[in-house]
């Protein structure tokens, strides 16, 4: 086992948290925007609903199943060409975000619309009837009805983007998965592995804890 050096491993471990909360925020927060609108879109296209298209609702619904069952790793590899045309890289966490974003948004909008189709149907009958436009249902009683649902799910995601960023710094995304691999395992410094595990593991219960508070407000 290799001799742990703490004032060696210090500004590695920064270096990598500040790299893995760089592809967490930007992720998520572009994540959720593409992903709660194309949840919409499916729930308002389905058919019987207020936009009802079958063709959208087919095209969404069948891409988003193709992608959904792909592992992170084998989508990460796959879009490296497209991260070179757009970042001019594919190494480093900003380029690392563009399969994180894709990932986590189709899981968004399979989430999005299994809470929006929970809504009760009796509150929008009643605001269509009142002359309510499909897009103002939309967005002043179906989503606020779905908030807090949707915010648990969101924390869900969430906490899968954190596991998914440790997955990308073996594809050269950097962060914490990268510093687990290249100054741990790779050199046999299981300390260095255990204190990213435990990072990991505490953020992952930050991620959770905010996420249970955020809905607590929202529910109530």
């Amino acid at each position: 086992m290799r001799e742990f050096s703490f004032d060696a491993f210090l500004p590695r471990f920064l270096t990598a948290l500040a790299e893995t909360g760089l592809m967490v925020s930007v992720a998520f927060l572009a994540a959720s925007v593409l992903g709660v609108l194309l949840g919409l879109l499916l729930y308002a296209s389905r058919p019987g609903n207020l936009l009802e298209n079958r063709v959208v609702f087919a095209v969404l619904n069948g891409a988003i199943n193709i992608i959904r069952p792909i592992p992170f790793l084998i989508v990460a590899i796959s879009l490296i060409p497209l991260t070179r045309f757009v970042f001019g890289t594919g190494i480093g966490p900003l380029p690392a975000t563009l399969p994180l974003v894709l990932v986590a948004s189709v899981a968004i909008a399979r989430v999005a619309e299994s809470n929006l189709v929970s809504v009760d149907p009796g509150a929008i009958e009643a605001g269509a009837a009142m002359g309510a436009s499909p897009a103002r249902v939309l967005f002043t009683i179906v989503i606020p009805e779905a908030l807090g649902p949707l915010t648990l799910g969101l924390t869900y995601i969430l906490v899968a983007l954190v596991d998914a960023t440790a997955v990308a710094g073996v594809v050269g995304g950097g962060g914490l998965g990268d510093l687990a691999l290249k100054f741990g395992y790779a050199r046999f410094d299981w300390i260095t592995v255990l204190l990213v595990v435990i990072t990991l593991i505490v953020l992952v219960q930050l991620a959770q804890f905010i996420g249970n508070r955020i809905a607590r407000r929202v529910l109530h």
